[in-house]
């Protein structure tokens, strides 16, 4: 099993007030990761930091043994995409924010790519040439993930993607991530509160509290029951104070 990426910042200082420290992890190219843990433990701010869209304050992150601090970041986001919880669609048409990976990152436009996850995505009804800014949440939400997938990326992070969309979306959403997993190999992290979809997508689970990260094997961690989970992995404890 290859490691891919590796995560590790550590404190000393015990009155640290950092969202979280003393945390280190590694990705394999096998890792489906459901991130899971109450609101405010740091869930979307851990993915921006991997993506570098925020800079962490100490430590280091690497991919395929290769640092951050000695890559640019724009190759760096090419090898780790980042689905954000509330699609940012650029300006001009659908067709325009699917070609925006093209222009920035120098690669060609694979059409057959787009109109195979189109149709995976249930967009078939969707005017390339409609202005994006017109779509819905979950249209753009979809949009999105075209776009982020079309970089082939290695590691791709997904901040609660599915939480604008209707059932039957969110179940084509995930079948198209199972079988885009098994045909490119794209270790996935998953923010999500809904602890089926947790179960269903993941063959690791991620718990973030009180400032720590712990790690466990899906299986054996989902053999408890959604409601006992949920008291001690997703509901903050009574009274409890959420960074």
């Amino acid at each position: 099993m290859q490691r891919l990426a590796k995560l590790n910042w550590k404190s000393n200082d015990q009155t640290s007030k950092y969202l979280f420290s003393e945390i280190s992890a590694d990705i394999a190219e096998s890792d489906r990761i459901a991130l899971i843990g109450a609101s405010g433990q740091g869930k979307s701010t851990l993915l921006r930091i991997l993506a570098l869209l925020d800079a962490p304050n100490e430590g280091d992150m690497l991919v395929k043994g290769t640092s951050y601090k000695s890559m640019d970041a724009r190759l760096w986001r090419m090898k780790i995409g980042f689905v954000a919880q509330q699609a940012v669609m650029l300006s001009g048409s659908v067709e325009d924010n699917l070609r925006t990976v093209s222009r920035l990152h120098d690669k060609p436009y694979d059409l057959k790519l787009v109109q195979r996850l189109i149709g995976q995505l249930g967009l078939e009804h969707l005017d390339l040439s409609k202005k994006a800014a017109d779509c819905s949440g979950g249209e753009k939400q979809r949009i999105s993930l075209i776009r982020s997938l079309l970089l082939r990326p290695t590691v791709l992070l997904l901040d609660e993607i599915t939480a604008s969309l209707d059932v039957n979306s969110t179940q084509m959403v995930e079948k198209l991530l199972e079988d885009w997993h098994k045909e490119e190999g794209t270790s996935m992290i998953w923010v999500t509160h809904d602890l089926k979809q947790a179960s269903r997508i993941s063959t690791t689970t991620w718990f973030m509290g009180k400032g720590r990260l712990e790690q466990h094997v899906s299986e054996s961690f989902f053999a408890e029951s959604a409601e006992e989970l949920a008291k001690r992995f997703v509901r903050p404890s009574e009274g409890a104070s959420l960074l």
